[in-house]
């Protein structure tokens, strides 16, 4: 699919869960019903994360920067077992432990890391995970990874991106920042084959172009994981996947946390203004945001955020791409009350 046919049907997607549409199939019913017996054979052999084990990694990163009167910074991790990172087993190595991490050294700040994310959830599960949020203080950013259970249950597009667009609007009304991590490509799970691949990835490609339009209009920000797990994952699998070939490996997560980073520090502000500019030799620069989500859907770590507020082709967005920075893996401090 072409990059402009992708943008016609995430916007598609993104106005019917604006406006309360129906759901738009991702492929037809009767060639999901050909198909059954290829997804009943690709269940049993991945195994669909059925390991129980997600390392806490709630607490307080950073120590060494604590000072008088110096808050930590919040980070909460919402969304599905790649969010809470099911599959590794040290806390160090979860998402939420690596970006928490990696924004403490670049603030020289502490940085208290709370997870809400549920292994198995979808979309609809993210009301539940936002009250448990707000329930408390509200974080300084919020991270969002979902997705890819939509897609393996056929959740209808349109009410995914609803219920994601509602959860970031719930929280940036409330005052923390948003970064999305778009669904994966589920094509690169390695025992999942032909026909199946292909629409898992057209399916997994178009969700999450249809998730931009609907994070970026509610004032978060995005980043492709799509081909995160796409050529680095299929060149590589039996290192960047689990041993349940479903879920990322410690250096899977690792690869993802470094693609998320950056987006994450430029929306605390920590970020030097210089790189704020779009920069021509990466091909970035401002695009109709349907554009620049299927851009970003095909292109691992590439960051969309809200720009100018309406343009001749409906509003526009920035599409960057940022430098991954890699960060050690640490295990968290106790957690403690946060002041």
């Amino acid at each position: 699919m072409t990059s402009m046919s992708r943008a016609r049907v995430a916007r598609r997607i993104a106005a019917g869960a604006a406006y309360g549409g129906g759901g738009i199939g991702l492929a037809g019913a009767a060639a999901m019903g050909l198909l059954l017996a290829e997804v009943q054979l690709a269940r049993r052999r991945v195994g669909n994360g059925t390991s129980p084990h997600v390392p806490n990694a709630d607490g307080r990163y950073g120590g060494t920067y604590a000072g008088p009167g110096q808050t930590p910074l919040r980070l909460t991790m919402l969304g599905d077992s790649t969010a809470a990172g099911q599959g590794v087993h040290r806390s160090g190595q979860t998402p939420g432990a690596l970006l928490a991490s990696g924004v403490a050294a670049l603030a020289e700040r502490p940085v208290e890391l709370r997870t809400v994310a549920t292994p198995g959830a979808r979309s609809d599960d993210l009301d539940r995970q936002v009250a448990l949020v707000l329930a408390g203080p509200v974080p300084d950013i919020c991270v969002i990874m979902i997705g890819a259970n939509d897609v393996t249950h056929r959740m209808p597009a349109t009410r995914s991106v609803r219920c994601l667009a509602s959860a970031v609007r719930r929280l940036r009304t409330a005052g923390a920042e948003v970064v999305v991590g778009t669904c994966p490509d589920l094509g690169t799970i390695e025992p999942v084959r032909q026909p199946l691949r292909w629409l898992a990835r057209r399916a997994s490609r178009q969700l999450a172009a249809a998730q931009t339009i609907g994070v970026v209009e509610q004032g978060g920000r995005t980043v492709s994981l799509g081909d995160l797990l796409g050529p680095e994952f299929a060149a590589n699998p039996r290192e960047l996947f689990g041993p349940d070939n479903y879920h990322p490996s410690a250096e899977g997560y690792a690869t993802a946390a470094m693609a998320v980073l950056p987006t994450v520090c430029a929306s605390l502000g920590l970020w030097p203004a210089e790189e704020e500019r779009p920069d021509a030799s990466r091909r970035e620069g401002f695009l109709p945001v349907a554009r620049a989500a299927a851009e970003a859907a095909s292109e691992a770590g590439t960051e969309v955020a809200a720009a100018l507020p309406t343009g001749p082709r409906g509003p526009w967005a920035l599409l960057k791409r940022r430098r991954r920075r890699r960060v050690p893996e640490q295990e968290p401090a106790p957690a403690t009350p946060s002041s």
